[in-house]
C-alpha cells in the first residue's frame, strides 16, 4: 500500500486551507448580494431580495457581512431574520456600530425577549450600548432573578475579569452525588456552561471543579468530592482583561473562575470569552502601532477615515517640518555640504532600528516574557543589538561613500574621506540615538498607563526622525572640525 500517496490524499493541512477558501468566497459572495439588495446611488433597498438572504445564510456570516452596508439600513436584515432564535445569535456576534443601529429601531419589549434568552455576559455585552435610561427601562421589565444577575455584572468596569465573566454556571456542595447534579443541570437547560461543574466546601469556598466527563464515566451514587479536580489558577473581578488574557494563554485554562476576597465563587470566564478579547487587543494594537483610530471591520465613509487617520500623521507633519526647517538654519555651514545628500539614509536606517527594538520589547511585554524583573536584562541586550548594527553598517556604509566619491560616482564637494566619516559616523550615531528610543518608549508609555504598542507608531517615530537627523547634524559638524 502506497501510504504517502494515502497521506497526500487525507492532508489536513489542505483540508484546512480548502475551508477557510471556502469561508472567504462565501464571505465574498454574500457581501455581493448584499451590496446588490442595496442600490448605493439611489438607497434604495431590495426589501425581497434582503428577505430572501436572511432566510437563507447564517446569521454569523450576516453579522461580518452586514458592515458592507450604510448603519441606516442594518437593522433591514435584522428584521427580516427567521425567528428569534437567528436574531439572537446576530446581534450578540454584530460589532457595537451595528449593534446600536440596530437597537435603535427595535422596541423594549423586542429587546427583553432578546436578553432573557440570552447568557448574562451576552447580555450585559448587548445592554451596555444603550443609553443608560433606556437601560434601567430595560432592566425593570426583566424577571427580576435575570435583573439582577446583569446588574451584578454592570457594577465591574468595562475591561476587567468582572465583565468578561458569566454569572451563570453551576456549583455544588463537595457531598452532592453525581446522579443529583445531573438532574439539576437538566432541570435547568439555559446555563450552558458545564464543561466544568464547580466544588464548594461547606462555608461555601471554591475547592474543585468535575470536568464533564466524570459526570459520564461514574456511578450516579458517587459524591462530586471524589471525582474532582484541585482548581489551580482563578482571578479576581477586578483584574484587568490582559491580566486573564495572559493567564488562559499560558495555561490553557478552559474555564477561569472569578473568585472574591473569601475565596467565594462570583463567576466563570471561558475560553471563547478570552478568544474575543485576545481579537479586540490584536485590533487595539494594529491600530496603534499603524497610527489610527479607525475601526478596519467597519465599512466607514471616507471622511471618517480621515479624521481617524489625521491627528497622527499631523505629528508626522510637525516632525517633517522641524527637521526642514534644521535644514534649512544649518545649511551655510561649510560643514554642511554633505549633510544633505544623506538625510533620507541616516533616517531610513534609524526610523527601521526604532522600530525593531519597540517592537521587540512590544511584544515581549504583552506575552509576559519581558517581566519587571527581567526588564533591565532586556534593555541591556537591546542597546548591544542597536549599537552593534550602527557600528556594522555606520562601517559598511562609510567605506560604500568614499569608493563612490573616490571614483567619481558621486560627487560631493569635500574630500572623500571626509564624505565616508561622516555619514558612517552618522549612521552610528543615528541607530544609536533610535535604538535608545525604540528601547525606553515602551517602558515610558507603560509606565503612566499608555498602550506600549503606542511606541511602534507614528509619534515615536516622528520623535526618531527628528532626532536622529539632529543627531547627523551634530555629527557632521564635529567630525567636520576636526578633519577640515
Amino acid at each position: 500500500m502506497d501510504f504517502s500517496k494515502e497521506k497526500e490524499e487525507h492532508n489536513p493541512n489542505e483540508e484546512g486551507s480548502d475551508l477557510f477558501q471556502a469561508t472567504v468566497t462565501l464571505n465574498d459572495i454574500l457581501i455581493e448580494k448584499l451590496e446588490h439588495a442595496f442600490h448605493k446611488q439611489t438607497s434604495q433597498v431590495f426589501l425581497p431580495e434582503l428577505a430572501k438572504i436572511a432566510i437563507e445564510h447564517d446569521p454569523i456570516d450576516l453579522a461580518h457581512a452586514v458592515t458592507r452596508l450604510p448603519l441606516s439600513v442594518r437593522h433591514i436584515v435584522y428584521d427580516n431574520l427567521p425567528d428569534l432564535d437567528a436574531k439572537i445569535i446576530f446581534i450578540i456576534n454584530v460589532s457595537s456600530n451595528t449593534r446600536v443601529a440596530i437597537l435603535r429601531h427595535v422596541g423594549d419589549s423586542e429587546i427583553k425577549r432578546l436578553v432573557e434568552r440570552m447568557p448574562s455576559d451576552e447580555a450585559v455585552a448587548v445592554l451596555e450600548d444603550l443609553p443608560d435610561r433606556r437601560l434601567r427601562r430595560i432592566l425593570e421589565l426583566l424577571e427580576p432573578k435575570k435583573a439582577s444577575r446583569i446588574r451584578e455584572l454592570l457594577k465591574h468596569d468595562r475591561y476587567t475579569a468582572g465583565r468578561l465573566m458569566t454569572n451563570e454556571f453551576f456549583a455544588f456542595p463537595m457531598n452532592t452525588t453525581i446522579g443529583k447534579v445531573a438532574a439539576h443541570i437538566r432541570d435547568n437547560p439555559g446555563i450552558e456552561l458545564t464543561r466544568s461543574i464547580f466544588v464548594l466546601d461547606d462555608e461555601g469556598e471554591l475547592i474543585g471543579f468535575v470536568p464533564e466527563r466524570n459526570l459520564i464515566v461514574n456511578s450516579a451514587q458517587v459524591p462530586i468530592r471524589q471525582v474532582m479536580r484541585p482548581v489551580l489558577h482563578k482571578i479576581g473581578p477586578e483584574a484587568t482583561r490582559d491580566e486573564v488574557v495572559d493567564l488562559v494563554e499560558r495555561y490553557k485554562v478552559a474555564a477561569l473562575p472569578v473568585v472574591d476576597g473569601q475565596n467565594h465563587l462570583l463567576g466563570v470566564i471561558t475560553y471563547e470569552d478570552v478568544v474575543e478579547v485576545m481579537e479586540d487587543l490584536a485590533d487595539e494594537t494594529i491600530a496603534s502601532i499603524a497610527g489610527t483610530a479607525e475601526k478596519v471591520s467597519e465599512n466607514e465613509p471616507v471622511w471618517k477615515r480621515f479624521f481617524s487617520r489625521a491627528p497622527w500623521l499631523l505629528v508626522t507633519l510637525c516632525a517633517g517640518l522641524v527637521s526642514a526647517t534644521g535644514i534649512s538654519y544649518f545649511h551655510h555651514q561649510p560643514w554642511f555640504v554633505v549633510v544633505p545628500f544623506f538625510v533620507a539614509l541616516i533616517t531610513g536606517m534609524s526610523g527601521n532600528v526604532g522600530i525593531q527594538c519597540s517592537t521587540v520589547f512590544v511584544r515581549g511585554m504583552a506575552t509576559g516574557e519581558i517581566s519587571p524583573g527581567t526588564r533591565r536584562e532586556t534593555v541591556v541586550r537591546e542597546l548591544a543589538i542597536g549599537n552593534l548594527i550602527g557600528v556594522v553598517f555606520g562601517l559598511l556604509c562609510g567605506i560604500v561613500v568614499y569608493l563612490l566619491n573616490h571614483f567619481g560616482i558621486q560627487e560631493v564637494e569635500v574630500h572623500p574621506i571626509l564624505a565616508g566619516t561622516v555619514v558612517g559616523a552618522g549612521v552610528l550615531g543615528a541607530c544609536f540615538t533610535a535604538t535608545i528610543l525604540g528601547t525606553f518608549s515602551p517602558l515610558f508609555f507603560a509606565k503612566v498607563r499608555i498602550d506600549p504598542a503606542v511606541a511602534s507608531g507614528p509619534i515615536v517615530t516622528a520623535f526618531n526622525d527628528v532626532l536622529s537627523t539632529f543627531m547627523y547634524f551634530f555629527v557632521a559638524k564635529v567630525i567636520s572640525a576636526y578633519l577640515v
